[in-house]
């Protein structure tokens, strides 16, 4: 065997993985992505009180005033594992590498949707119960800028430009906009005066990367496993980072129930790939957010 327990991704693998995380999470489309070590790391807000101040030649200076406020970016660990024939075990390498590459991929789309579903909302994805190891380290939990919109949002437009205003409220930036399928629904019937559509490149199902401008994604992890959210406006670019450690584990266990599923590997003539994926993220601003939700029936 090529690979053994505890053999690490390829960085070829990596990298792709990591780009298509990149295309399938809001979070990862809208916001800046960087190596996190380990231990985790400090992000800090530095921000400046008060304006510049002119002085006059020889005259005094006045204190302008700063705040400093430390976030810490600590990586936790997600995994997922697929049990497949022993078959695998004999096959030539280049069918090991074709069966790897399609566990790379699936690997990859799961890592994406549970980013922003841990970020977004603060929950495991596999459970979809709220994770204590997350805490309160989500925007559900950290943004309390919102806008609750009627059920069917039949103003969504207004809605979306009542969030925008809450963040420049907030002396904040927008420059992303993550939206669940509802949402882009809402604006795809929204007509102006003459009974035009309002958004007509939001038609048959459309979804493209901006609307006015503004950079959009639509994803299903905006309003999966949460009750009300429909979308979440604000400085994505300065205001979320999020990342991963370089080296990501992959094994081939032979034996024994890591599943904990009651079937032992061997007696089933089967092998299991797991992999392993250090994921973090942090809200440096959530004063630079704000969320929409929507009102049930």
């Amino acid at each position: 065997m090529v690979l053994e327990r505890g053999t690490l991704f390829d960085p070829v693998l990596v990298t792709d993985l990591v780009n298509k995380v990149k295309g399938k999470s809001s979070l990862a489309r809208l916001s800046q992505q960087q190596p996190i070590p380990f231990n985790g790391q400090k992000e800090f807000v530095f921000t400046m009180d008060n304006e510049i101040d002119v002085v006059a030649e020889s005259g005094k200076k006045s204190h302008g005033g700063v705040s400093l406020a430390p976030r810490t970016i600590v990586p936790i660990k997600v995994e997922y594992g697929a049990r497949v024939s022993d078959e695998f075990m004999y096959a030539a390498d280049e069918e090991r590498i074709n069966i790897l590459k399609a566990f790379n991929d699936g690997f990859a789309n799961k890592a994406a949707r549970g980013l922003d579903l841990m970020a977004f909302h603060g929950v495991n994805p596999r459970t979809g119960n709220a994770s204590a190891v997350i805490g309160n380290n989500h925007f559900d939990a950290l943004v309390t800028q919102a806008v609750e919109a009627p059920f069917g949002m039949n103003d969504a437009n207004g809605v979306i430009e009542s969030a925008i205003a809450l963040v420049h409220g907030s002396d904040g930036d927008v420059t992303g906009m993550a939206i669940a399928p509802s949402l882009r629904s809402a604006l795809a019937k929204q007509k102006d005066q003459q009974g035009n559509p309002m958004f007509p490149e939001l038609a048959w199902g459309n979804a493209p990367d901006s609307i006015n401008g503004l950079p959009v994604d639509v994803n299903r992890t905006v309003s999966d496993m949460s009750d009300n959210a429909r979308a979440y406006v604000g400085d994505f670019q300065n205001g979320f980072k999020w990342g991963y450690a370089k080296q990501i584990p992959l094994e081939i266990i032979q034996y024994g129930d890591p599943d904990n599923s009651g079937l032992d590997l061997k007696g089933y003539n089967q092998v299991y790939i797991r992999a392993e994926l250090y994921l973090g993220w942090g809200i440096l601003d959530p004063g630079s957010f704000a969320r929409i939700t929507e009102a049930g029936e």
